[in-house]
């Protein structure tokens, strides 16, 4: 029992020294069109030589297979990718789908931190989808430890990733769920997500629309600090989004936390406004545009409706806006002819937000 216990820490201690250790074949399939291309990862050293994955030495397996001469090599790399080819099934409408193997991988040095190996782990299966097909499946015997299989599409991944034990089929999905969405779609999916980051999500952007509103009692000059601010950030959106401006998120989270900040001082402590506001308005609008190009970043934009995602993002954004404007109006822009406007309303509110942009400085600097 002790020397039992004490091999089995040494096999912990020392992972290296076996093959490679895939708790699942992750397995993507991806369809582009009339094509398919199936990528996994396995160890296809021990698949050449007849043995079980994980059960030999990675090393090994790599210096014995160096050591092969050039037919006794051809013939095992013949004999991989026959296996593979009996061993795996694309199905389109239950129907199997032939398909070439290639080995990316094969004879190329192995990295400093990778275990060794000669054929690589990857292996690509192409072939073509008939026409006409409506659904698709895999399949990999039960050689291969358990599949996690990602489906994807164009436009990427599909849908979360499957988990299947060895040997057992995937369940057939229609291509119509692969094949990315309409303009319209994309359209109203991108609208929605730029008025989202607005109301609820965006507070920063929303607290520094309601710094313009208080400190206007008209519609004219509002309308033109709406329209220089929407004009910038659009044009860093624009510009961050398809690459031409990159700027580390945090220094520009702190600046629109500042831009706040000066916003509600400016409402604090002037009189009337003046006309360099609407340059300043403009010039955090720029800042504005980079953060939410920080959120499209990670949402993303599809590379078919690049242009028409970009857009109803913006307009989502433009509608936020008008949107947080127009509660603003309905809460409060009665008064804004009164008396007493400025001093219960105009002040109180921009010093809460005054203070809410300072400790967002703070917190954003640290």
């Amino acid at each position: 029992m002790k020397r039992l216990c004490l091999f089995i820490i040494s096999l912990a201690a020392c992972p290296q020294l076996f093959a490679h250790t895939f708790s699942f074949t992750d397995t993507t399939l991806k369809i582009d069109g009339n094509r398919f291309q199936v990528t996994m990862i396995c160890d296809l050293d021990a698949l050449a030589l007849g043995l079980p994955p994980q059960e030999a030495n990675s090393a090994e397996l790599a210096e014995h297979l160096k050591g092969l001469e050039q037919a006794a090599l051809t013939e095992k790399r013949d004999g991989l990718i026959n296996w593979l080819t009996r061993r795996i099934r694309v199905r389109f409408d239950d129907q199997p789908q032939p398909f070439t193997v290639t080995l990316p991988d094969e004879g190329k040095p192995t990295e400093a931190d990778a275990e060794p190996t000669y054929f690589g782990i990857r292996v690509i299966l192409d072939g073509q989808v008939p026409e006409g097909a409506a659904a698709v499946s895999f399949f990999a015997s039960r050689t291969f430890p358990a599949l996690r299989l990602t489906l994807e599409g164009p436009h990427g991944p599909v849908g979360d990733p499957m988990a299947l034990p060895g040997g057992q089929r995937s369940a057939a999905v229609p291509l119509e769920d692969l094949k990315p969405p309409g303009g319209l779609a994309v359209a109203r999916q991108y609208l929605l997500l730029g008025f989202y980051h607005i109301l609820p999500l965006g507070l920063d952007h929303i607290l520094f629309v309601l710094g313009l509103f208080l400190f206007c009692r008209t519609i004219g000059p509002l309308l033109w600090q709406v329209t220089a601010f929407t004009a910038a950030h659009t044009l860093t959106l624009a510009l961050a989004a398809s690459g031409v401006v990159s700027l580390p998120s945090r220094p520009v989270e702190v600046l629109i936390a500042a831009s706040i900040v000066y916003v509600a001082a400016e409402n604090f402590w002037g009189e009337k406004l003046r006309a360099h506001r609407i340059v300043v308005v403009f010039g955090f609008g720029l800042l504005h545009g980079l953060g939410f190009a920080g959120v499209l970043g990670e949402l993303g934009l599809p590379s078919h409706a690049f242009t028409t995602a970009l857009l109803a993002f913006n307009i989502g954004v433009e509608l936020g806006q008008l949107a947080v404007i127009l509660i603003a109006f309905l809460l409060v822009g009665w008064w804004r002819n009164k008396p007493f406007y400025r001093n219960r309303i105009v002040r109180p509110i921009s010093l809460l937000i005054g203070l809410t942009g300072l400790f967002w400085v703070v917190e954003r600097l640290l």
